[in-house]
Formats: C-alpha cells, structure tokens, sequence
C-alpha cells in the first residue's frame, strides 16, 4: 500500500495525487501497525478493520485509489486490490478463522457486557 503510494508522489501529475498519495502512505502505515498494536480507539471506530470483508472491501477501494497513470501504480493498485478479493472470499470460507489481530476487537464496538 505505501509503495503504491509512493508511485504518486514520483508521477508528479497533480495536486490531487500527491493529496491522495498522502492519504494512501497514511492508511499503508495504519493498516501495518495494526498488525502488531490495537489502539482502543481503532476498534470503536474503526471496527470494519477486525472483519475479512470489512478490510477485503477497504483493502479493494485503496488499491482502486492508487490505480494510476503509470505502470508501477497499475501494478501495486492490483496487487492491493487482489488482496482484497481475497479477503472478501475467505469471509465465505468456513473453516477459515480470522487471525489473533482480527479477534481482538470482537466484543467492542456495540458489544453488551454482562
């Protein structure tokens, strides 16, 4: 994600792209850190991210959002949305649990405790 989003930057072809370029670096280096640290706050409100076809469909619009003008865009703007195909089709795999990094969040966001 954050090597798609440097291909904008080096493309220099408009205010827009290096708008989204700096939208797209964001997200890349949020969407690793998670991978290792859970803020509270990620999980109330950012709750699609503990899901397979809540992060496959954010994992698809970033790599339609790096789709660009040059090879290496086209290049990382599929490889990120493939990846988010997949994460959408082993939401419908059931014998595939999600990770450690996904569950943590279950009970969060509008969960009743008892």
């Amino acid at each position: 994600m954050v090597l798609g989003a440097v291909s904008m930057f080096v493309a220099h072809s408009g205010f827009s792209r290096i708008i989204l370029g700096a939208y797209c670096t964001l997200f890349g280096i949020a969407t690793g850190g998670l991978e290792f640290q859970i803020p509270p706050q990620v999980a109330r409100y950012a709750s699609f991210m503990f899901s397979f076809i809540g992060r496959g469909v954010f994992y698809i619009f970033i790599g339609s959002v790096i789709l660009g003008d040059g090879v290496f865009s086209y290049i990382a703007g599929t490889v990120v949305g493939a990846v988010g195909v997949a994460y959408v089709v082993l939401e419908f795999i059931p014998s595939i649990e999600p990770p450690e990094n996904m569950r943590e969040a279950d009970a969060g966001w509008g969960a009743e405790q008892v």
